[in-house]
């Protein structure tokens, strides 16, 4: 049956404050493990009519939703449409909560709502019977959330639907994106509301591998991550387009960030040819298609690891004074450096015994000797432990220790990084701290070890080090940023592999490093051929 609908804000009104009452009705904790996040409004309108200036004018809208929710995006859907005519319109919720009040809210309209789990549906066999106008904000739930028995099903069948090997750290948003393939008609338009992680992370090369050799990828707009699209979820998001049909020749997609839809900050048309899977793509549009560094990297002169991780910070961790009015005995606590908000100063300075001169001195409870000796031998320490075994001991990685109290041994480092947070004073997301003490260091820091190859320059020029800190410090914010990844809220993070691809050739110029051996070997090689 074809459909006109009527544009009618009464009726957004109403899914508005049914969404709000829903919402109050969940906790936060349970509306992140299913990923809920209502779509606001005004950007499920710029949505819909951005769609619908895709879809030739003469195609009945067949409409689908595979995360309908309360029906953000119908809602929006009958504001734009206008004068065009709507076949059908389809959507799938999984949780009861939302699905059966959105049956009740929408009972007068030509709209079906499935409830159940979307990405266990049989797709349409018919092209005529498939949606030639599909709008999603799927479900934000990332890969622990996931049971292994679901990652195994989910990757099958989006192998199967969509020729995409997700890799298992991937969110449902992927999965949701491939299964989708089968429920589009051929040339029908897809929009997706995800988050712009996908752009840099490793498991989301095979989602772009897809955007670009199994549709047209249209437009990908992100959204200035300091402008949160969601009230309640600090993610950064983004808008992809893309039609259900091979890529032309020359195809070129079009990139644009900040602003709206319409009205983007940046905007550039790019080759589809000239982009790769493996690149950082949130560079685009502000910045060219990177150029593959061929010199040194830090990940060259330094081995770039993750701080450890105690299984319990609250507990591990412990301030001089509580560490002696427990009686834990001294041999087994170890100096680890604060949150970088107790660090003041880039420069850490020690004691004569290597402790860190900072107002607030940590200290890292690690034993390695069986709980009968410990029981026999240091009671107090033992009565300690006794206070963690209901709950930490029971934690994932305290469990999977030969003892559950027995910390990862990793050394002091002498460099270490703040590899997440927001600009500073100055401008900087990112701090390199000179690390004069003995202190290790948690998860909260990247810590930075000379590689054999500077290792030997240092031992011949101790000093050299400090050059290196300098400098790292001077690296330009863009060079750190562009390497990294930016979540909502303006929050910055850099991997140890991202920090590692940094481009080096100034620092290796600091220790005499002339250039890289690759390159020298392949010199000598042309010399003798």
């Amino acid at each position: 049956m074809t459909n006109t609908l009527k544009a009618d804000d009464s009726a957004e009104e109403a899914r508005r404050a049914l969404q709000a009452q829903l919402d109050a009705l969940k906790t936060q904790e349970a509306r992140n493990r299913l990923g809920q996040f209502a779509t606001p409004t005004q950007l499920a309108r710029d949505i819909l009519a951005y769609g619908l200036n895709l879809l030739p004018t003469e195609e009945n809208i067949r409409f689908l939703d595979p995360a309908i929710g309360t029906g953000s995006f119908y809602s929006a859907l009958r504001t734009t449409v206008k004068h065009r005519h709507v076949a059908w319109a389809r959507g799938f919720e999984i949780d009861p909560h939302y699905g059966y009040p959105a049956q009740n809210l929408w009972q007068e309209a030509p709209l079906d709502i499935t409830i159940g789990d979307f990405t266990q549906q049989f797709p349409p066999t018919q092209n005529t019977d498939r949606a030639n106008l599909l709008i999603c904000n799927p479900p934000y739930v990332r890969h622990h959330h996931l049971s292994s028995q679901d990652k195994q099903r989910l990757r099958s069948a989006a192998h199967s639907a969509a020729h995409i090997d997700i890799p298992g750290l991937a969110g449902l948003y992927c999965y949701f994106m491939a299964l989708s393939h089968r429920w589009m008609s051929d040339g029908g338009i897809a929009a997706w509301l995800i988050p712009s992680e996908f752009m840099d992370v490793n498991y989301g090369r095979a989602l772009k591998a897809y955007l670009l050799h199994e549709v047209t990828l249209l437009h990908i707009h992100r959204f200035d991550p300091n402008d949160v699209q969601f009230d309640d979820a600090l993610v950064s998001s983004a808008i992809v387009w893309f039609k259900k049909q091979k890529p032309p020749t020359e195809h070129e997609t079009i990139f644009s960030y900040g602003g709206t839809l319409d009205n983007p900050k940046y905007s550039k048309r790019i080759r589809a040819r000239d982009l790769d899977p493996a690149m950082k793509w949130t560079r685009l549009p502000k910045q060219d298609i990177a150029v593959v560094h061929e010199g040194y990297q830090l990940g060259d002169l330094f081995t770039i690891k993750r701080g450890l991780a105690t299984g319990n910070n609250g507990f591990f961790i412990l301030d001089e004074a509580q560490a002696h009015t427990l009686g834990i005995p001294a041999q087994f606590l170890r100096p680890v450096l604060p949150s970088s908000r107790y660090i003041k100063s880039d420069e850490i300075k020690a004691d004569d015994q290597g402790m860190p001169l900072l107002d607030k001195r940590s200290l890292l409870l690690d034993c390695d000797l069986p709980e009968d000796e410990i029981q026999i031998r240091y009671p107090a320490l033992w009565a300690y432990l006794q206070t963690g075994l209901n709950d930490v001991a029971q934690g994932y990685l305290c469990r999977s220790r030969r003892y559950w109290y027995a910390q990862e041994r990793r050394a002091a480092a002498p460099i270490v990084c703040t590899y997440i947070g927001r600009s500073d004073r100055e401008g900087r997301p990112f701090r390199f701290l000179l690390n004069g003490s003995r202190a290790t260091a948690t998860n909260v820091y990247l810590m930075l070890y000379p590689s054999p190859l500077l290792a030997a320059h240092l031992q011949y020029n101790p000093k050299a080090l400090r050059q290196l800190w300098l400098a790292l410090n001077a690296i330009s914010k863009e060079t750190l940023l562009e390497n990294g990844r930016v979540y909502g809220g303006g929050m910055h993070k850099l991997e140890p592999k991202e920090l590692a691809h940094v481009p080096a050739n100034d620092l290796a110029a600091l220790i005499g490093l002339g250039k890289k051996r690759c390159e020298q070997q392949l010199e000598l090689i042309a010399s003798h051929s």
